[in-house]
């Protein structure tokens, strides 16, 4: 199976720059993962798709404000991204420009409450970074520090909540599980209203969401490493969806991999946690999930090829094609698909 199977053509315009104004209006395509069979809908005709006993699955984890600009001693600009917390106010970072980011360099943010020396470079380039502040660190970069947004948004965000999920809370992620930008909560009140069971998985989404697959052949990909978690409250809520005979619907190719890296052979949950490599492409038995609601993701990705799994490869591009013709927004402030 080669990467360039998952390839498809994207106009330039239709990458979405900034989120619209209400969550809930984005567009969504409905695909029949059995038949192939599209209908075109607002994100909150999603309802209609849910049954009572359905279990929707999200995942709460929250962007860090992880990029913070500053400047060296001397004047000159510096764009420190954090990585993975280390303790000990040290961070894995990745810094430009990397060579004037060298051991013993200091780096003064905002008026100075947060300065930083760089300790160690390690072999792949990314700084092993120890921070100078008073108080709470998260305090500290809710102030100074701005979202990571993906390298094909250009605009600013206005508005950094806009980033986030309304259900976030588990701080740590570096790039936000997007499927999910599109519930309100007022949508969430109808949904549970209807009889749908809502339940929260946590998985922390690094940079790597946004590495290229470079290796020709798919099966020579390797996934970057994330945190994810399930609690024994969502454990519950699933095994009961499951002995109920209902679905469980994941928001997310993030809450897809949770489940699937954590499920038991025999179907069952419980509380757990793993750093998780799990890599979904078409073959994949899945043991979790009965549906999804996800994005419309970048050609030839890892995410791509997760839906392809789910729905099948020709489905999938057909869907795609279908988006673009009728001028769907792609990407993580982009419209949305319910694959049933």
């Amino acid at each position: 199976m080669k990467t360039h199977d998952f390839w498809y053509d994207l106009p330039e315009e239709l990458i979405a720059q900034t989120p619209l104004e209400q969550r809930d209006s984005s567009r969504l395509l409905v695909l029949d993962r059995v038949t192939g069979e599209t209908a075109h809908k607002h994100f909150y005709d999603v309802i209609d798709y849910l049954r009572p006993g359905d279990c929707l699955v999200m995942n709460d984890s929250r962007v860090l404000p992880a990029r913070l600009l500053g400047h060296r001693p001397t004047g000159g600009a510096v764009e420190v991204l954090l990585l993975r917390d280390l303790g000990g106010k040290r961070w894995e970072c990745l810094c430009k420009p990397g060579r004037k980011m060298q051991p013993g360099n200091e780096v003064i943010f905002g008026n100075g409450e947060l300065t930083a020396t760089v300790v160690e470079v390690k072999d792949d380039g990314n700084r092993i970074v120890e921070f100078h502040y008073e108080g709470i660190f998260l305090e500290v970069l809710e102030r100074l520090g701005k979202m990571p947004l993906p390298p094909y948004i250009k605009a600013e965000l206005s508005d950094q909540e806009r980033y986030q999920t309304v259900y976030s809370r588990e701080v740590g992620s570096a790039a936000a599980p997007t499927a999910g930008l599109h519930f309100t909560k007022e949508l969430l009140d109808k949904i549970r209203a209807k009889g749908v069971k809502t339940a929260f998985v946590t998985l922390h989404v690094g940079l790597g969401t946004f590495r290229p697959v470079k290796a020709e052949e798919v099966t020579e990909h390797h996934m970057h490493s994330e945190l994810c978690m399930i609690s024994q409250e969502t454990a519950d809520i699933l095994n009961r969806t499951r002995a109920e005979g209902s679905r469980i619907i994941c928001v997310g190719t993030t809450s897809c991999r949770t489940l699937e890296s954590l499920v038991n052979d025999d179907g069952s949950f419980e509380a757990r946690s793993k750093w998780t490599e799990i890599f979904i492409y078409p073959g994949y038995q899945f043991k979790a999930m009965q549906g999804l609601i996800t994005n419309f993701h970048l050609p030839e990705s890892t995410l791509v090829m997760l839906v392809s799994a789910f729905a099948g490869r020709e489905h999938v591009l057909a869907a795609y094609e279908e988006a673009v013709k009728e001028r769907y927004r792609f990407f993580s402030f982009g419209d949305a698909m319910c694959i049933i």
